[in-house]
């Protein structure tokens, strides 16, 4: 069976016409019975799967519980999420020279970042499940939702994070919501590593993307850029640019654009090139679509100010990489001076991103300039993360305060020179 075809019969394995189908040999288990990550068979990745598929009529609300027809629940540990703005840049949409760009924030989900789709839906199925602890490997955005998420639940939450290399404000959320945090000695391809272990020892339950149903949420952004697109311009997007590192969210799109065209919601026409972008230094997706390659290698050593693409071990690269391709997407590689000067250009928008977040930006005006992007296009850069998630960074990207004396007109004359 081919990963690209969503079409198959409901297995009797199904739970209210929901089940898991392994991406690689096809085997097909139930959702909710056990806790299982990847396949029993071969140990790829599994893919949640449905009967019904819905088309845009089907929705009502708002916020990722709005297509709860698409979801394995009708609701789930909610702070609430989803919803997020699709903001106009005008100048910067003339300065990169394309028909539209709109920057959708996934920074104003509840705890500043895309993440919270995600944990609303793995958190209650959790719930289904009946686990005790939580967990996750982090490079500081995961660690910040789950913690929220496991709170909201009032579950036990664990997080790894690797040691000295996760922003500050990540670092807070996570404690203060309560989870256990422990500081890895090394990168997070490492702590996650251990956190796989703990979860196949049955010491926890896993919420990294390699969980399949962590995706089922992160899709709803792709359903509301379709949505929100068209009903401004009567057209859907023709190109999405996101920042990669473990590359769910690419995968997550990839997802849903299938499910539309299978519930005939929209054309082949219609579905928007995904493409990825990723820091110089660590960038193995770029390298695999550069190199035509099959598979992605693992990068041992990263490094880039991007501390929420710090990756070199994609998981869900076997799902990317189709979506990449088969969509007509690329991916592409931006130094972190580029990712400085994007997050600038967004903030003098009024859009406040932490710096993996600019990376979207940047790689949009790189295939700009090269001519990948053509100035007819419609085009949606995704923001993934507040621009507070990392405030020592955005300090150094902003203008210094300048001290001035305790008087109305010495500040006059200061602003005068």
């Amino acid at each position: 069976m081919s990963y690209l075809q969503l079409e198959e019969e409901a297995p009797a394995v199904a739970d209210d016409g929901v089940w898991l189908t392994c991406i690689e040999c096809g085997a097909q288990f139930a959702p909710f019975d056990d806790i299982r990550y990847t396949c029993d068979d071969c140990d790829s990745l599994l893919e949640v799967r449905y009967a019904d598929l819905p088309g845009f009529d089907a929705f009502e609300g708002e916020g990722v519980w709005r297509y709860d027809a698409a979801l394995p629940f009708e609701e789930g540990v909610s702070l609430p999420e989803g919803h997020t703005p699709l903001h106009r840049v005008p100048r910067l949409e003339d300065e990169i020279g394309v028909n539209a760009l709109r920057i959708k924030h996934e920074g104003m989900n509840p705890t500043g970042s895309f993440k919270d789709r995600g944990m609303t839906v793995g958190v209650r199925v959790a719930e289904e499940l009946g686990v005790d602890r939580l967990a996750c490997a982090s490079t500081g955005n995961t660690s910040a939702a789950l913690a929220a998420y496991g709170a909201r639940a009032g579950l036990e939450t664990l997080v790894l994070l690797p040691s000295g290399k996760v922003a500050a404000g990540k670092v807070a959320q996570a404690s203060l919501h309560g989870a256990r945090i422990l500081e890895v000695d090394g990168n997070f391809d490492h702590c996650l590593d251990i956190v796989q272990d703990l979860a196949e020892r049955g010491e926890a339950y896993l919420l990294n993307s390699l969980n399949p149903f962590r995706l089922e949420g992160q899709k709803t952004i792709g359903l509301e850029i379709m949505e929100r697109f068209h009903a401004d311009y009567g057209r859907f997007p023709d190109r999405i640019v996101l920042p990669v590192g473990n590359a769910g969210n690419t995968a997550a799109l990839y997802k849903c654009f299938r499910e539309l065209r299978q519930a005939g919601a929209i054309d082949a026409d219609d579905v928007p090139k995904i493409t990825g972008v990723q820091a110089e230094g660590a960038a193995p997706m770029v390298e695999a679509i550069e190199d035509d390659a099959d598979e992605v290698r693992r990068w041992e050593e990263v490094e880039t100010r991007a501390t929420a693409i710090r990756i070199g071990n994609p998981v869900n690269a076997p799902k990317a990489l189709p979506g990449i391709r088969e969509t007509g997407g690329t991916a592409i590689a931006v130094s972190d001076e580029e990712i400085t000067d994007a997050q600038r250009t967004l903030a003098g928008e009024g859009v406040g991103v932490e710096p993996a977040s600019a990376a979207s930006v940047a790689g949009l005006r790189k295939l700009r300039d090269e001519g990948v992007v053509s100035a007819d296009e419609d085009v949606v850069c995704l923001t993934t993360g507040h621009l507070l998630k990392d405030p020592d960074a955005a300090a150094e990207a902003g203008a210094d305060p300048e001290p001035v004396p305790n008087d109305t007109d010495a500040v006059l004359e200061h602003l005068d020179d």
